[in-house]
């Protein structure tokens, strides 16, 4: 079968095809505006939704659809319940809603929790039993796969590991006001925010990033390659914040796999390279001989294959 895959992200909507052997037969993307709110967003989503079935032409008959959405959410009911990364939206019952507008079953899952499936499924992770998934984005979002199923928690919104303390008397995190989260320091909004700290600082040493209005994560990181000394010393921030919160969770469940997905993994190994290093000479030595930490094989897609992976199939269970 193929279904339809829809992914809501703070600053962008996309929309595929997927078939179930994981061949993406259409893929688009567009920006979210989720400001406007919940109605003119999820019309412009379910718009784009239709445009990748016109996109994906004849082939496997779209069967049903599965939605990606940061929580906190209720997967059972299909709602919404109050995403930060979407601020005004409270209750919405976007599975009901995508139901009527495709005339199709519907599954609603946390976007980074439907990542690590999609990862299990047909990424990196195919064949893993014990799995954690990142996005380090906008935000920062989890998603585990624990003896090779996917684990939700208790409540259904298990996997926020981007909070994770990795500072207890840290930087504020946006999402939920504790300090010191993972995200409050890897994020790309963290990076960002942090460079501009820095240049505000009048001991702060010549920057490229100076030049710049508002520097971005990708400007931060372009700039330490280059020998930037104040982008250095946030990416290096960055890099140590983001290993000891890996080193925490990879001595918890000693996975053998960890997957990095989301914006600011387009860095690549300037990423990867030195939290693998920190993760090898901190966690407990059997944990860090088991694991592995690769960057996502999807790319720009992962939203889309999470979101395929969780669209309900005929003998799966909810």
């Amino acid at each position: 079968m193929a279904v339809l895959a829809l992914d809501i992200g703070g600053t962008k909507l996309a929309a595929g095809v997927v078939e179930d052997d994981g061949a993406v037969r259409a893929f688009t993307v567009a920006p979210s505006a989720a400001a406007r709110g919940p109605q003119d967003t999820l019309e412009r989503l379910f718009a784009l939704g239709r445009e990748a079935i016109d996109r994906a032409g004849g082939g496997t008959p779209v069967e049903a659809v599965g939605i990606g959405c940061g929580g906190p959410l209720d997967r059972r009911a299909g709602v919404l319940v109050a995403p930060p990364h979407l601020p005004g939206w409270r209750d919405v019952p976007v599975v009901a809603m995508a139901q009527e507008a495709f005339g199709l079953p519907a599954a609603l899952e946390n976007d980074a929790t439907a990542a690590a499936a999609g990862e299990h499924r047909w990424g990196r992770g195919a064949g893993a039993r014990h799995l954690v998934y990142l996005t380090i984005s906008t935000g920062v979002g989890g998603g585990m796969v624990v003896d090779g199923r996917l684990y939700r928690g208790a409540a259904g919104n298990g996997g926020e590991l981007g909070h994770v303390t990795v500072d207890r008397d840290g930087r504020r995190c946006r999402s939920c006001g504790r300090r010191g989260c993972l995200e409050a320091y890897a994020s790309g909004t963290s990076i960002a925010e942090r460079a501009a700290e820095a240049l505000a600082d009048p001991a702060a040493p010549p920057s490229a990033l100076s030049a710049l209005p508002a520097p971005t994560a990708a400007d931060v990181a372009a700039a330490a390659r280059d020998g930037d000394p104040l982008a250095a010393a946030v990416w290096d921030e960055t890099c140590a914040a983001l290993a000891c919160g890996l080193t925490s969770l990879v001595n918890v469940l000693e996975p053998e796999l960890v997957v990095l997905g989301g914006g600011v993994t387009r860095a690549g190994e300037q990423l990867l390279a030195p939290v693998r290093e920190r993760v090898a000479a901190d966690a407990m030595g059997p944990a860090a001989a088991a694991v592995r930490i690769e960057r996502s094989a999807f790319g720009e897609r992962v939203g889309v294959m999470g979101a395929a992976a969780i669209a309900p199939r005929a003998g799966t269970p909810a």
